[in-house]
């Protein structure tokens, strides 16, 4: 090689070393980019991606929905046995002489206009028995006593209120006021079939004993023309039932059941008195003179009321 070649391109070689030096220094002096800087510079998609809200959060559950056609199954079943029950008691036969009350009625039994009712009442004792007896016999009226009724159905077989009706008479206490009734109606019924042209006169005896006797008999049986009042003073009564306890074998004339009779009747009864009493329907008799005597005002006070022969 030629000797100034050589020398040339030792020169070039050096002038290349030392761009190179001063390219690398100027490099080190530079400070390092930061890495928020470098992010700064990301593509426009992935700002996109970064500035996206968050997706939104999920639905609620819906609330569970109600059925009901099991209510209406349930519904429908109930109603188809109640149906089932209702014809099992129409095919049901009648129970005869069930004793059980007639249900209410829209009309009484019998007429006033065919069927006359007059009320007896007084104490215990006060003599009402031999007062109907004599009536009877004189002026063709049936005779019919509430107790008498009450003690033949507490020995009647098979009666469903025998003890019922045992324990009432016995304390002095009143008898349940549809069993009196319907003894009363049942009785009335055969001597009215059996009378010509359905009419009838009757003395009901010891009966009604509380107002509300009243208004249901005169509801369903029949409303009554007078009250026949029999008045005697305790004390007389008292000794006519304690004679007539010698011989009549009556569990309720002892002294304890005669006074519970007494208080029971002063209690209940006699507001059924003055009821029919402000009616005008009452005719008041002094009890304590003789039966023939008692028989003699009661007769004339009748006639006065009812008219000659009644």
């Amino acid at each position: 090689m030629h000797p100034m070649a050589a020398s040339r391109g030792r020169q070039l070689l050096r002038q290349a070393a030392s761009r190179l030096d001063a390219s690398t220094a100027i490099r080190s002096l530079q400070p390092p980019v930061a890495s928020w800087a470098r992010r700064s510079y990301s593509s426009p998609s992935d700002q996109q991606q970064q500035q996206q809200p968050p997706p939104p959060p999920p639905p609620p559950p819906k609330p569970p929905q109600v059925k009901f056609w099991p209510f209406v199954i349930i519904i429908a079943l109930g109603f188809g046995g109640y149906a089932l029950l209702v014809n099992k008691r129409i095919e049901m036969p009648a129970v005869e002489n069930a004793g059980l009350p007639a249900p209410d009625k829209s009309s009484p039994t019998f007429s006033p206009k065919d069927v006359t009712v007059i009320f007896v009442l007084g104490g215990p004792g006060a003599g009402k028995g031999t007062q109907c007896a004599r009536l009877v016999k004189d002026y063709g009226f049936t005779h019919l006593s509430a107790g008498d009724l009450l003690r033949a159905e507490q020995e009647r077989p098979g009666s469903q209120f025998g003890e019922l009706i045992a324990d009432c008479i016995r304390n002095g206490a009143i008898v349940p006021m549809e069993v009196t009734v319907a003894l009363l109606e049942n009785a009335m019924t055969e001597v009215v079939q059996k009378n010509p042209g359905g009419k009838a006169k009757f003395l009901i005896d010891g009966f009604p004993r509380k107002m509300d006797q009243a208004l249901k008999f005169e509801e369903v049986v029949c409303p009554a023309r007078l009250v026949l009042f029999y008045d005697c003073p305790e004390k007389e009564m008292e000794r006519r039932l304690l004679e007539r306890g010698k011989t009549s074998g009556r569990t309720d004339d002892n002294i304890e059941s005669i006074r519970k009779r007494f208080r029971t009747f002063i209690e209940t009864s006699m507001p059924v008195v003055n009821h029919y009493e402000q009616d005008g329907k009452v005719i008041k008799v002094d009890a304590t003179p003789t039966p023939d005597s008692v028989y003699k005002t009661t007769t004339q006070r009748l006639e006065g009321q009812l008219g000659k022969g009644f």
